[in-house]
């Protein structure tokens, strides 16, 4: 799917714009294999919300604050990553950082599963309907 799908990250808080995620973050994801060396803060902008089929978001707030900057024809993008989870039950992605050690594994957790249920949902969007996979027909 790498020539079908771009995955982008972005916030909707513009707290540390250029900055590589907290190590903390980075050395509990490097343990499961992933890097994260070369992400880079950024604040979500007007062009995301035309440009992208798909935008998640981790928790109820940020949820919230992005649906007050989308475009009211875009808001069918706009989703919850947890809605995506098979294993656990979570209407959020809880912010890791006051949890210790814990906070991030289960964060970790939270996330693997939930995009194994958004790889799927991505992959029947594409052959339903290769121009849209935000989860409604156009």
């Amino acid at each position: 799917m790498e020539h079908q799908v771009r995955v982008d990250s972005a916030g909707t808080h513009n707290y540390h714009p250029g900055d590589p995620p907290d190590d903390r973050s980075q050395r509990h994801a490097s343990r499961r294999g992933y890097d994260l060396a070369d992400l880079r803060a950024r604040q979500i902008v007007r062009d995301d919300f035309a440009n992208h089929d798909l935008l998640l978001a981790m928790d109820w707030d940020n949820l919230a604050l992005a649906e007050q900057y989308c475009p009211q024809e875009y808001r069918k993008k706009l989703r919850r990553l947890t809605e995506f989870c098979r294993r656990h039950e979570a209407a959020v992605v809880p912010d890791p950082y006051y949890g210790g050690h814990d906070g991030f594994e289960h964060v970790l957790d939270l996330i693997e599963d939930a995009c194994e249920g958004l790889l799927d949902h991505v992959r029947r969007r594409i052959s339903l309907h290769p121009a849209d996979i935000s989860g409604e027909s156009t």
